[in-house]
């Protein structure tokens, strides 16, 4: 494993103290690049939840670590510093690290998180999100009727009830193979554990008396009113300006289903939506096998990611690394 203490290494000075701070600090991960040089694309990982902390991410999907039993790191193999510089984000305010001593500093839209980022975007992706919740709930009953969890007739008498819909399944929602475990059907203690060490504090920067939560029911809460508003709506505008976009959806997740993402990316209205929705379904491979299926036309693509839940870094690691490679690269095809 790799000790905190000896083979750290930070980029100089991180700026303002934790006493300068006062009562607000942003916190973030920076991993450069393997091979670093100039012209490295910079990628900017923004956890979901919302709530939840950029150093899930960080350790159990695509980081360049994850944290072996002892709680030491070993090395991803798949970690998407392979193919950029990536900074996880610990974002809105009370996720993570980031904190502040001013309950109004506590975002409750999306609008006082996205700000400052155009000027220099040049592509997103959207994994497993929520995006135009009106569309991709109604995909609940039909996606579990799908894969067997309910029955026809259980289908005809919830498909006007999601919610009962999410709570009689029974299952993990964000991969419907497991069972759900932990607060969110995920394991993620390693990562609270070793994020509370004081060595790890201390090496991190990060103040002393600062409890590290995976997922901010604070947040998530404060966050509340924003859950159902319609996140499609700017997007086209994205796309015409020829900004690329990447959908992608583990085939197995629930909450966030594959078929809710393709139905709202197929409605989305824009000069190019006849012909994505008239574009072929290509395979997508990954050392011989496929891996998903893709649709694409122009800068706006749809991956459908084979034997993957909500966390496709996670559960498919060298198929979301290609995944990432291709599209920067301009070959997801």
């Amino acid at each position: 494993g790799i000790s905190w203490e000896k083979k750290f290494s930070f980029l100089g000075d991180s700026g303002p103290s934790i006493e300068d701070l006062g009562h607000h600090a942003g916190c973030s991960t920076f991993s450069l690049n393997h091979g670093s040089n100039k012209d490295d694309p910079v990628v900017i990982w923004l956890t979901g939840g919302p709530g939840c902390g950029g150093e899930l991410a960080l350790f159990y999907e695509n980081g360049p670590f994850h944290i072996a039993n002892n709680l030491s790191l070993v090395w991803n193999d798949f970690g998407w510093d392979q193919a950029s510089n990536i900074l996880f984000v610990d974002q809105p305010t009370g996720t993570g690290f980031s904190y502040s001593s001013d309950a109004s500093d506590i975002r409750n839209d999306e609008v006082g998180i996205s700000n400052d980022l155009y000027d220099f975007l040049q592509g997103f992706a959207i994994g497993n999100g929520l995006t135009n919740p009106a569309i991709q709930y109604q995909a609940y009953p039909d996606f579990a009727l799908d894969n067997g969890i309910i029955t026809k007739a259980e289908h005809d008498q919830i498909s006007q009830s999601i919610p009962d819909c999410e709570q009689a399944a029974k299952l993990a929602y964000y991969d419907i193979r497991k069972k759900c475990v932990g607060e969110l059907c995920y394991d993620l203690k390693d990562v609270e554990t070793l994020l509370n060490l004081q060595n790890v504090k201390s090496a991190l920067g990060v103040a002393e008396d600062l409890t590290y939560v995976s997922c901010s029911t604070t947040v998530y809460n404060a966050m509340g009113q924003d859950w159902m508003k319609n996140l499609e709506v700017g997007i086209p505008s994205l796309l015409e300006d020829g900004i690329k976009l990447l959908v992608y959806a583990g085939e197995e997740d629930l909450i966030c289903n594959w078929l809710g993402n393709s139905r709202w990316v197929y409605a989305m209205e824009w000069s190019g939506q006849k012909a994505f929705g008239t574009s072929p379904t290509v395979k997508f491979v990954v050392d011989g096998a496929e891996a998903g299926s893709l649709n694409s036309y122009g800068p706006l693509s749809f991956l459908k990611v084979y034997e993957a839940g909500h966390l496709v870094p996670m559960d498919q690691p060298k198929a979301a690394l290609q995944m990432f490679k291709s599209w920067m690269g301009g070959n997801l095809t």
